[in-house]
């Protein structure tokens, strides 16, 4: 059931004045609100409703230029600079895919939309923000200086819905999904994991089989997936740092998933959070959320793809960390790290 805000939109103008440093989304969680909402009770405030439909946004988005864009889940949020060339148009899924910018979209999780524009002390900040139906950010697109700002203008009036309200009626959160398996399958989930000749042909069989990612990483055990301690998460960031491996990241949502492909150089740990923080890309990674992490072999036509995936308490996919196969060199070093990686990082069944 959809449910709007017992705040009125005055009450949260009123907070946010209050709490001007506070981050969106912390503020919203302070308020026992969606961040959605907390960005629509400044309609008409330096905000404006815009239209969640991904072609008319891609569109709009590869004429900015260069942009930052950036996605998130609960733990984990990816930053990656660059231009949205080669938009490829789906209704279930769709693409964009160049060597800076890197996503997968899901249309069905993208509800709510909006033009941003906020004064700071350093000038305006501009942006495109995308919710899903609770009011969580699926996407946002972030202007540098060197975007295109003079289409600024344009953009927002071609992309502004007719109806423009302060008050955002959102649903419910769905919770996550825990582990899903079924002990009584292994023999056969083992048997069908031997046929893949292709990771993305990996959720085909848990769907098959009634199962989840986690749920299936839990009873497949080895050689199929490794359970390592939370740390090694960390550790493989230094090392892929250290030894200059390059390394694929996935960061996702149920409605976008941004990937990094090359090095990680800069890594920087502050209380809680592991970060990466290098040119073009940045990814903040809280390591205190970490519950589970597995080391996962499937096979390909180029041979194993080793990932190493992180899980919270919940069973949330927190990130995903890959080789880079198609260069020789670069999946020899992806290999041996994590050989080295599970050789420090292996937790041992009870």
């Amino acid at each position: 059931m959809a449910a709007t805000s017992a705040l009125t939109p005055q009450a949260i103008r009123d907070a946010r004045a209050e709490h001007s440093t506070l981050r969106e989304r912390d503020l919203a969680d302070q308020l026992g609100i969606s961040e959605a909402e907390l960005i629509a009770a400044h309609v008409g405030e330096g905000v404006t409703c815009v239209t969640a439909e991904l072609d008319p946004l891609f569109a709009a988005f590869e004429r900015l230029g260069e942009v930052m864009a950036l996605t998130r889940n609960r733990s984990c949020v990816i930053e990656k600079v660059g231009e949205y060339a080669n938009y490829r148009s789906g209704d279930h899924a769709a693409l964009v895919v160049n060597e800076e910018i890197d996503l997968r979209m899901f249309p069905g999780h993208w509800k709510h939309a909006f033009a941003v524009e906020k004064s700071t002390d350093k000038g305006v900040k501009r942006s495109i923000q995308v919710f899903d139906a609770a009011g969580d950010a699926v996407h946002k697109v972030h202007l540098r200086e060197a975007s295109n700002l003079e289409a600024w203008d344009a953009i927002v009036a071609e992309l502004k819905l007719s109806e423009q309200s302060d008050a955002l009626t959102v649903e419910p959160r769905k919770p996550v999904e825990g582990a899903k398996g079924d002990a009584e399958k292994a023999e056969k989930l083992r048997a069908e994991w031997d046929k893949l000749t292709d990771t993305h042909q990996f959720m085909q069989l848990t769907r098959k089989m009634k199962m989840n990612r986690l749920g299936a990483y839990r009873i497949a055990g080895a050689p199929y997936a490794r359970s390592l301690a939370p740390k090694s998460v960390e550790a493989l960031l230094h090392r892929a740092s250290e030894k200059e491996v390059p390394v694929m990241i996935f960061v996702g949502n149920a409605g976008c998933i941004e990937i990094h492909t090359g090095p990680v150089a800069r890594i920087v740990e502050m209380g809680p959070w592991i970060n990466v923080l290098d040119p073009g890309h940045d990814l903040h990674l809280r390591k205190d959320h970490i519950a589970e992490v597995y080391a996962v072999t499937k096979s390909t036509r180029r041979g194993p793809a080793i990932s190493v995936e992180a899980f919270d308490a919940e069973g949330a996919l927190i990130a995903q960390f890959f080789g880079v196969l198609r260069d020789d060199d670069a999946a020899a070093g992806w290999n041996a790290l994590m050989a080295d990686l599970e050789d420090s990082f292996a937790e041992v069944p009870a």
